[in-house]
């Protein structure tokens, strides 16, 4: 596995990328030889944010931490990807017996390490009427309804739209592309 650092508001030494390297190192069984590890570390005051990507063939594995400690950081985020590594080729392993196109992305993974993810569960489904409204008036039921995210029928486009809550208390807009 390759590592491409990025380092934000400061500087990271040789020994630190070898010591980050080595923490990431303990997944490297999870992925390919090819795999690349994008690694970007940003520091503000006292709090240490890392963030690691790594793209996939068809799927991009994404964790972004934020803690005092760099090292503690580092291992959260690696602790999440081994979970979404995980539970991606369980899932990846259950529907390459269904499905054929799933066959050719699944062989490129081992099998060896994929523990028994029995995969997403649906509890409960939610049935409900879409009526066509603009994204402020959607963000404006959202709120009413106290819920991070809000499903509706755009207006102007007639699409399906959902608008979400972030991290940083604003508002996105999720559009279907065709």
């Amino acid at each position: 596995m390759r590592y491409t650092f990025t380092v934000k508001n400061g500087d990271v030494s040789d020994t630190t990328k070898m010591k980050i390297g080595q923490k990431i190192g303990r997944i490297e069984r999870l992925f390919s030889e090819t795999a690349e590890a994008f690694v970007t570390i940003s520091s503000v005051k006292n709090n240490h944010t890392v963030e690691v990507t790594i793209p996939l063939n068809k799927r991009i594995l994404r964790a972004e931490v934020t803690t005092d400690d760099l090292f503690a950081s580092l291992d959260d985020a690696v602790d999440i990807l081994e979970r979404q590594m995980v539970r991606y080729k369980g899932r990846l392993r259950d529907r390459s017996v269904k499905d054929i196109k799933f066959k050719e992305e699944f062989s490129a993974y081992s099998d060896d390490d994929v523990a028994g993810d029995e995969g997403p569960k649906i509890e409960k489904t939610k049935r409900f009427a879409l009526k066509p409204m603009d994204a402020e008036e959607a963000v404006m039921e959202m709120e009413m309804l106290n819920h991070s995210f809000y499903v509706f029928r755009n207006g102007d486009t007639d699409d399906i739209n959902v608008v979400y809550k972030r991290k940083d208390d604003s508002y996105g807009l999720i559009e279907p592309e065709y």
